[in-house]
C-alpha cells in the first residue's frame, strides 16, 4: 500500500520533472472485487474489455496486497501507512475513523491540484472525517460503507439515489457506478478547461452487496446456470468496465491521456464470484463453456 501512496507521489514528481508538466492522477477502486473477477485474469465469462485493454497497456503490480475489509485498505491506500498505525481496524462502530491527524493523498495533491473524490469514503462521515476535510475539494459519495447502509442518506437506494455533494445532499438521476463516473469526469472537463492538473479518485461501492445491476448488464450473463445475484455482481462489473472506457476516452479527446496516470485497484477479495471462478482455487470449477 504504501508504494501507491507514497510511491505515487515519487512517480509524479519524477514525471513532471522529465516532462516539465505536472501529470494528472485517475485512482479508480471497485469494492470487493476479487483478483479472479476480470477477463485479463483469466475469468471465461466476464465481460470486462476496457478493463483488459488497460491492463494490456499497463504496468502490473504482481506481489500487491491489500486488507481483508474496506475501510483499513482505504486508510493505508490514503496515507501510506498500515491501517493500524492510522486507527482504522474495522468497517464500523468508530474503527473506520481515520485519524485527523493523518495526511491523505488529498491534502498531498491540494497544494498544486485539483481534487476530487467520487463514490465511497468509509473513513468517517461527520468533521473531521469527511473527505472534504481531508483535501477534496469536490466531493459527491454516499455515507458509510455503502448505498443504503446506516450512515447513508435515509432510504438510499442504487437507482436515482441522493448523494453528499460538498456537504449538502442532493439527488441524482441514474444508476450509483454510473453517476459517479459522470460527476468524475465533469470535474475532469472542469479541471482541463482552468488548465489545472488534477486527482480524480473515483471509488464505487459496486460491486459490493446488495448486488444490484442495470438489467441490460446482468442479462449479459443470464444464459450461465448460476444465481440471480451472480448474474448482478458480474453486471455491475461490466457496468464499471464500460465507465472506464468512457472516462479514458475522455482523456483522450481532452487531449491529456499521455500526461494522466490512470490506476485501477480494487479493494479486497471476491463475496461472490469466487465461487464460479477464482484464479487461485476455487469452491467450485468453472462452469463448463
Amino acid at each position: 500500500m504504501r508504494f501507491v501512496a507514497i510511491g505515487l507521489l515519487s512517480v509524479v514528481l519524477v514525471f513532471g520533472a522529465a516532462s516539465g508538466a505536472r501529470p494528472n492522477v485517475v485512482l479508480v477502486i471497485t469494492d470487493d472485487q476479487g483478483y479472479g473477477d476480470l477477463a485479463c485474469h483469466g475469468h471465461p465469462y466476464l465481460k470486462t474489455p476496457h478493463l483488459d485493454a488497460l491492463y494490456a497497456e499497463s504496468t502490473v503490480l504482481e506481489d500487491f496486497h491489500v486488507s481483508p475489509t474496506c475501510s483499513p485498505t482505504r486508510a493505508s491506500l490514503m496515507t501510506g501507512r498500515w491501517s493500524n498505525r492510522t486507527g482504522v481496524w474495522h468497517t464500523l462502530m468508530g474503527r473506520h475513523l481515520l485519524r485527523e491527524t493523518e495526511l491523505t493523498l488529498g491534502n498531498y495533491f491540494a497544494a498544486d491540484y485539483a481534487t476530487g473524490l467520487f463514490g465511497k469514503w468509509h473513513l468517517g462521515d461527520n468533521l473531521p472525517y469527511r473527505p472534504e476535510d481531508r483535501g477534496f475539494e469536490e466531493v459527491f459519495r454516499h455515507g458509510g460503507g455503502g448505498v443504503g447502509q446506516t450512515p447513508d442518506f435515509w432510504d438510499n437506494a442504487y437507482l436515482d439515489g441522493s448523494y453528499w455533494n460538498n456537504g449538502r445532499v442532493v439527488p441524482a438521476v441514474g444508476y450509483c457506478t454510473d453517476v459517479f463516473f459522470e460527476r468524475a469526469n465533469d470535474f475532469i472537463r472542469d479541471a482541463v478547461g482552468r488548465g489545472e492538473p488534477f486527482f480524480a479518485y473515483i471509488s464505487t461501492n459496486a460491486p459490493h452487496k446488495p448486488f444490484h445491476s442495470p438489467r441490460v448488464y446482468s442479462d449479459l450473463y443470464s444464459d450461465l446456470p448460476i444465481t440471480g445475484d451472480q448474474q448482478s455482481f458480474f453486471g455491475m462489473i461490466t457496468n464499471i468496465d464500460e465507465n472506464v472506457g468512457k472516462t479514458r476516452q475522455l482523456l483522450e479527446d481532452l487531449g491529456v491521456a499521455e500526461n494522466t496516470i490512470f490506476i485501477f485497484m480494487t479493494d479486497n477479495g471476491s463475496v461472490i464470484g469466487h465461487t464460479v471462478f477464482n484464479l487461485f482455487g476455487s469452491d467450485s470449477p468453472p462452469l463448463a463453456a
